[in-house]
């Protein structure tokens, strides 16, 4: 759902006769990414790291400068009594944000277990659960103690968060990307419009797409992300070593 503005305007824009559109969930881009199956993709920051050579596009991307629904720890139980962490397989970023977050902000050592596709109904007593996406807006209704990733990510670091962002694994013709940047502002232009298109009786699009979102790749997030990739690649944060 977070990525529907982005694809509003993608879907109306001239740019859309230059590309072939893959729709998939967020791991599964990387994956393609990585497999050099897709040119660039809107995917997890975190896979990165495992990039030979990596350009971030544009200046856009899927981000939050605080609480953002729907990447979350839930649990039965307050997060010191958790003992094990279910990972969605859909996202590596929210999976290692997650696991970024426990070590360094609450100082602990859960089990963190891969989890499969039907992982939600696993999540009683002291086993949580990393859920991320359209599933994880339904589960707060479900989970009586939520901790959003974003908002602490924010409250530990007083950055934003970036999750996503136009990544390629080569140069892309900067004629392009700045079509492909008015699409994506485009879209970003008729939140009213995209909120119309996809009913959704399980949580606020406008205030999802308004409140907790924030697509602009900004300066402050650049610094958010790179103090993330900062903790993935094991650089300290105070070494000033440029990451983006």
């Amino acid at each position: 759902m977070n990525t529907k503005p982005l694809l509003y305007g993608i879907e109306r824009a001239p740019v859309r006769k230059e590309i072939e559109l893959v729709i998939d969930h967020p791991a599964s881009i990387a994956g393609m990414l990585l497999r050099d199956e897709i040119d660039m993709g809107l995917v997890p920051v975190a896979v990165i790291p495992q990039m030979k050579e990596y350009y971030i596009n544009g200046q856009y991307c899927i981000g939050s400068n605080g609480d953002v629904a729907s990447v979350c720890i839930f649990s039965e139980t307050p997060i010191e009594k958790v003992e094990r962490v279910l990972l969605d397989y859909q996202s590596r970023t929210s999976v290692q944000l997650a696991r970024v977050l426990l070590r360094e902000y609450w100082h602990l050592k859960p089990e963190l277990v891969d989890a499969g596709k039907d992982f939600r109904e696993q999540i009683k007593g002291t086993t949580a659960g990393v859920v991320i996406g359209d599933r994880a807006l339904e589960q707060r209704k479900i989970s009586p103690y939520i901790y959003d990733l974003a908002g602490s990510w924010k409250a530990f670091t007083g950055l934003p968060f970036v999750f996503a962002a136009w990544i390629s694994n080569k140069p892309i013709d900067p004629d392009f990307i700045t079509a492909f940047d008015e699409a994506n502002r485009q879209g970003i232009a008729h939140i009213d419009d995209v909120v119309a298109e996809n009913p959704y009786s399980i949580f606020s699009l406008h205030d999802y797409f308004t409140r907790h979102l924030d697509y602009h790749l900004d300066p402050e997030k650049r610094r958010g992300l790179q103090r993330f990739i900062g903790y993935l690649s094991g650089v300290p944060a105070a070494s000033g070593k440029p990451v983006l």
